[in-house]
């Protein structure tokens, strides 16, 4: 390895068909893990602010369409919020993901690394957005980076619906 990739990517490269990198701008550390669970789990929606304004500054930087991960409909419900959108809170994003309905939902969270690598395909492209898609360059939105599976299901969507080229932008991994 010549370049600054990381371990990661190289061994994501040999198995996804697309170009893709991810920033992340922490590292998921022990505090990162507090902020996570009192935000996400704990459902504290103002903490929401506490990274906002670095992540909505990052997203204009990139000059890309914003795309964010989508929860499950369930979650959502139990927890009120999709914490991502509230990371991009004051930023225009587009919706052309949703998660598929299935009827086992397991949270990410609650998963290990070899069972998230097997995850299937959890998400749908929702077609209406089909032609703010074509030919852009998009940047996706999620808040934790554990294993690259889910940020990348979501980046092939979007690569087969005809987006130019795809990023990623998590706050933490």
């Amino acid at each position: 390895m010549s370049d600054d990739t990381c371990l990661d990517c190289h061994k994501w490269r040999q198995q996804f068909p697309y170009p893709f990198v991810n920033q992340a701008l922490f590292e998921y550390n022990a505090a990162m893990k507090d902020f996570m669970k009192q935000y996400k789990f704990l459902g504290d929606y103002r903490l929401r602010a506490v990274f906002n304004q670095l992540v909505t500054a990052r997203l204009k930087q990139s000059g890309r369409l914003i795309v964010t991960v989508p929860i499950h409909p369930n979650t959502f419900e139990e927890r009120g919020f999709n914490q991502v959108l509230g990371l991009c809170e004051g930023v225009q994003t587009v919706s052309c993901l949703k998660t598929c309905q299935i009827t086992k939902h397991t949270r990410q969270s609650e998963k290990d690394r070899a069972a998230r690598l097997q995850t299937a395909q959890p998400f749908e492209f929702v077609e209406p957005a089909g032609s703010l898609i074509r030919g852009k360059a998009i940047i996706i939105v999620d808040d934790v980076y554990t294993t690259g599976t889910t940020i990348r299901h979501a980046a092939s969507l979007l690569y087969q619906a005809g987006a130019n080229s795809v990023t990623g932008l998590t706050l933490a991994r």
